[in-house]
């Protein structure tokens, strides 16, 4: 998993409560279980018309928001049906970062597991947030993980908690496989030691 340190990247706003799973990634794209490729799907059915063309209103078919980094979301982001696919899906588009004022826990919990940082902040400074993002090209945030700050275009700062195991993990890039493998010399001496008074086993 990539590490997360510093980003600095366009923000797209989405003021939209309560966006699910199956906004982020409609059920037609769950076929398959890589990790690539669902870009494409990202908000497919605000994305395209029925016909397949880009809806041009939707926010990141706007030329301003189409290398967005950041979104700015509306309050209960990640809500619905548990599937990993919707984190998946930010991060193939080039999504590393979500800001919202809360999330729906097993999102939330998937996002840190794929490389990407919910950041939680209050609705004042949501506001604050999405009126930075509404600048188009100019929208550009700095989101510093280590020193668990946002700044903004204008050189305002906020600063935002997150939960120091998390934290250390996006540092560090280590999802569930990675934290294994840091207790790999230990894992090894175990085996060693019990095949040695185990030689059945």
């Amino acid at each position: 998993m990539n590490s997360f340190t510093t980003l600095t990247g366009v923000a797209a706003p989405l003021p939209i409560v309560n966006v699910d799973t199956d906004m982020i990634i409609p059920k037609d794209y769950l076929k398959t279980i890589k990790r690539t490729g669902l870009g494409k799907g990202l908000f497919a059915e605000m994305r395209y018309n029925e016909d397949g063309s880009e809806n041009p209103d939707f926010i990141l078919n706007q030329q301003a928001y189409r290398n967005a980094k950041i979104l700015v979301a509306g309050d209960n982001f990640g809500c619905g049906s548990s599937r990993e696919h919707a984190p998946w899906a930010l991060a193939d588009f080039g999504i590393r970062c979500v800001i919202s004022t809360s999330f729906a826990d097993i999102f939330y919990n998937n996002c840190f597991k794929n490389g990407i940082l919910p950041i939680k902040v209050s609705e004042e400074e949501l506001e604050k947030l999405m009126d930075d993002a509404e600048r188009g090209s100019n929208a550009t945030l700095t989101v510093d993980l280590e020193k668990q700050e946002i700044h903004g275009p204008d050189g305002g700062v906020i600063t935002f908690e997150i939960d120091a195991f998390k934290r250390h993990c996006l540092l560090n890039g280590l999802d569930d496989i990675g934290l294994t493998m840091e207790k790999a010399p230990a894992i090894e001496a175990f085996e060693g030691k019990y095949s040695e008074t185990r030689p059945w086993a």
